[in-house]
């Protein structure tokens, strides 16, 4: 069944709950379609009145800002056992290129790739397990994290609501499209992080490469 269609035999509490709750365990590291069925439930929500897109933002933001916050708590006591774990049940999210890669992009940019990691698929992921594996200080974390989860969130949140409003008729005859750009989006954002994690794992290969030879 479509994830729309679905939504809509759902009482608005429950779906408040289902958003917070999906979006909390892929901030907390799971692989879960966190931002396909936020979007969803937006559109869901510009169409009827039961649901409402402050509240459905509030838990959104809710479950980001908790669920980062879990996956750093995890993160920092499982430290780099808890990344070799994580990479053998979840090899095409937690490979050692994209751990390469997020690695590189905490390094450059400190707390705010927390922040902008919200707004990249692959990297909402393991944003928090990463930070606290990387005992990155707490209330950094906890600023980035805050800021992050609220923006992405309630903006992804009110930027879809109102293009519902404002297009309600034509998107009641083609509301998928906007799942289908949902989907685009997430998977143009993967392919470049996928890219940038072969360029990491050829580079320390050549490096080796290079030292056995001299």
């Amino acid at each position: 069944m479509h994830v729309q269609e679905w939504l809509e035999t759902v009482p608005a509490v429950s779906i408040y709950l289902l958003v917070g709750l999906v979006i909390g365990l892929e901030s907390l590291g799971i692989p879960l379609p966190g931002e396909i069925i936020l979007v969803s439930a937006a559109l869901l929500a510009s169409q009827h009145g039961d649901i409402n897109p402050f509240v459905l933002g509030a838990c959104a933001s809710a479950g980001a800002v908790i669920g980062d916050s879990i996956g750093y708590a995890i993160g920092r006591k499982g430290g780099r056992p808890l990344l070799a774990w994580l990479g053998k049940k979840f090899p095409k999210h937690f490979s050692e290129g994209h751990i390469a890669t997020a690695e590189r992009s905490f390094e450059k940019w400190g707390m705010w790739a927390v922040f902008f990691g919200r707004f990249v698929a692959l990297l909402r992921i393991f944003a928090g397990p990463l930070a606290g594996v990387l005992h990155m200080p707490y209330w950094k974390f906890l600023i980035a994290n805050v800021l992050g989860g609220i923006i992405w969130a309630g903006g992804t949140t009110a930027v879809i609501y109102y293009v519902g409003v404002v297009a309600e008729d034509w998107l009641k005859r083609f509301s998928w499209l906007g799942l289908v750009l949902a989907v685009l989006i997430g998977l143009t954002s993967m392919l470049v992080v996928k890219r940038k994690a072969k360029k990491a794992q050829v580079a320390p290969s050549e490096v080796e490469t290079v030292g056995a030879a001299e």
